[in-house]
């Protein structure tokens, strides 16, 4: 079997075993195989072919990988669903007490509690959004 298949074919393994760990180094050394793969397929001799793959194994692993990481690892930019609702400004509709009430947020209606229980917030006023439990919004008036 010709050098070049072989590394072709560590190449495809190291690639399918990369799917299922999902850990960026395994496609890098996947990456070395197939570049040896080439230099393989153009009658780099053997020991100089190992040479390659070492050399291109070592800096992607070293230099490319952790750029990929910080990329993967990066915290979201952006709230989704009701995780955007928190800090946002809402409205009164009826009165809020530690045990219920309704208020406004972006133009939809939300059942609401009083963030602190003592305190009784009249229809009008201006609160934010603390917290979203389940379908209630947690909220503290604005001063």
């Amino acid at each position: 079997m010709d050098p070049w298949l072989i590394w072709l074919i560590v190449a495809a393994v190291l690639a399918v075993a990369e799917i299922f760990t999902l850990t960026a180094a395994l496609g890098l050394l996947s990456a070395a195989a197939l570049v040896t793969a080439g230099s393989a397929a153009v009658g780099l001799q053997l020991p100089l072919q190992f040479l390659v793959f070492t050399i291109v194994a070592t800096v992607t692993v070293v230099f490319v990988r952790p750029v990929a990481l910080r990329h993967l690892l990066r915290p979201q930019a952006e709230r989704f669903g009701i995780d955007a609702l928190v800090g946002k400004v809402a409205y009164v509709v009826s009165e809020v007490t530690g045990r219920g009430g309704r208020v406004r947020i972006d133009g939809e209606e939300w059942t609401a509690r009083a963030y602190d229980e003592t305190l009784v917030i009249p229809p009008g006023k201006t609160v934010d959004v603390m917290e979203i439990s389940g379908a209630t919004a947690i909220v503290y008036p604005r001063d």
